[in-house]
């Protein structure tokens, strides 16, 4: 069956367009609502939000939704996405809701579900969920219709949670640290939180105005945040993205470490104090060849996934892996979060850095990145994949490359693109396959 409303991380889209209205969210809020009514206590839901001009209407209609199916709401205003993931199972929610479209322009805006337990819910629920949006739900007597509250204590919550992640000794006094928080859901939270370790702090990113979310900042827009940590002769920074799931740092140099390379960190540090578990990590098919390299000769695997947090946290739970990540920066830490947790692994890093006593570009850049390339290729109407034309281009460059790297093609879960993705030892081939692949589906297109 066919997915309408989800996508690999929840419910995504332009707002006002599609999926992603008032009208839908209420539906959701019902469906999801009518969902969880699960034994006979009183049922709450959690719902945060980033900084999106459309985040106030997206969470008056899901209210609305979850209230009229008799589901009490708590409102927590702007927080990351993990510290939703977190309250849901603070405040014994039956269910926590994130508004946001993570690294999206302000102009797209989603929903993102929790169940209980703080994990991103499962196929068969999304699945349940997503027929129960497309019928009319029973609503509550109105003696039962839901109450609806903000608490204000939230972020106070949230920045203890995440400051628990580090031994109490470690502090960051010694640290100065440009800290890009994308104008969007950790603007308050995370410089707080780095700020109380003791580090001294520039700020990034941090005057959202429901526009400016992800505009030229964040992890996905680096070159603001390498030009602070030149100017400022900062020791290390780091962005965060719109809903702050996801990590990129910049070294004192001004180079950018990736996921791959944080995780090579985090990996290794946990391995040599004995608490890395699963012997290895998981990472998605994007994730380097010599990130691969570089663990095996560690004595540690690699799994591969799926690209989605939510496939890498399915594998990790199958595995009994407590860490695993992406290339592009979601970082999942389960000894201290339930999803990815951009500020949370940026204290892990933090505290390496401290403990090492090396600088960033000597600590980070744990192995050498094997020449790879990804370009997107934006479509329309049906998948260009399924042109016969596509599909012999892909079989000649798998052909091409077999032995000597790894071709991954897939259509994004979150808009329509094809992404294009080569690596291998040889840089040029590796940049030709690519090209000739684009080529091919742009033809298609």
């Amino acid at each position: 069956m066919g997915r309408k409303f989800f996508g690999t991380d929840g419910i995504r889209g332009r707002t006002n367009e599609g999926v992603m209205t008032a009208a839908t969210a209420m539906r959701v809020g019902q469906a999801a609502g009518r969902h969880f009514l699960r034994g006979d206590h009183r049922h709450r839901v959690v719902i945060g939000k980033d900084t999106r001009l459309s985040g106030y209407m997206m969470e008056s209609a899901l209210v609305a939704g979850f209230t009229s199916v008799g589901m009490d709401v708590v409102m927590t205003g702007p927080l990351p996405t993990p510290a939703i993931a977190l309250l849901a199972r603070e405040l014994r929610a039956d269910l926590g809701v994130m508004i946001s479209a993570s690294h999206n322009p302000f102009e797209d805006n989603g929903i993102k579900l929790f169940g209980p337990d703080g994990f991103k819910l499962s196929d068969q629920d999304e699945m349940a969920i997503e027929t129960a949006i497309q019928t009319d739900q029973e609503l509550a007597p109105s003696g039962d219709i839901g109450r609806a509250r903000r608490i204000e204590d939230a972020r106070g919550r949230y920045i203890h949670a995440v400051k628990a992640s580090l031994p109490e000794h470690i502090r960051f006094d010694s640290l100065k640290i440009v800290v890009d928080c994308a104008n969007g859901a950790a603007y308050e939270v995370t410089p707080s939180a780095i700020w109380e370790l003791g580090a001294r702090v520039i700020t990034l990113g941090v005057n959202p105005n429901g526009r400016n979310i992800n505009d030229g900042v964040g992890s996905t827009s680096l070159a603001a945040l390498k030009q602070a940590v030149i100017a400022e002769g900062a020791d290390i920074g780091i962005a965060l993205d719109g809903d702050a799931d996801r990590l990129i740092v910049i070294d004192e140099k001004g180079q950018t470490v990736d996921g791959d390379q944080i995780m090579a960190l985090i990996a290794t540090q946990m391995a040599q104090s004995g608490k890395l578990k699963g012997g290895g990590i998981v990472a998605t098919v994007m994730s380097n060849l010599g990130l691969e390299r570089y663990l095996e000769s560690q004595g540690l695997t690699l799994e591969r996934s799926k690209v989605g947090d939510r496939y890498v946290l399915e594998k990790m739970r199958a595995g009994g892996f407590n860490v695993g990540g992406e290339q592009s920066g979601h970082m999942i830490m389960l000894d201290h979060a339930t999803t990815g947790d951009g500020t949370i692994a940026a204290l892990q890093v933090l505290g390496a850095l401290v403990q090492s006593g090396k600088k960033a570009s000597e600590l980070l850049h744990m192995f050498d990145p094997v020449p790879q390339l990804l370009k997107n290729v934006r479509y329309s109407g049906a998948s260009p994949l399924d042109n016969a034309a596509v599909q012999q281009v892909i079989a000649n460059a798998e052909a091409e490359l077999a032995g000597k790297g790894r071709l991954v093609i897939r259509a994004s879960g979150t808009e329509p693109l094809i992404r294009v993705m080569a690596e291998g030892d040889d840089a040029e081939q590796v940049h030709a396959v690519v090209d000739r692949i684009c080529d091919a589906v742009e033809k298609a297109v």
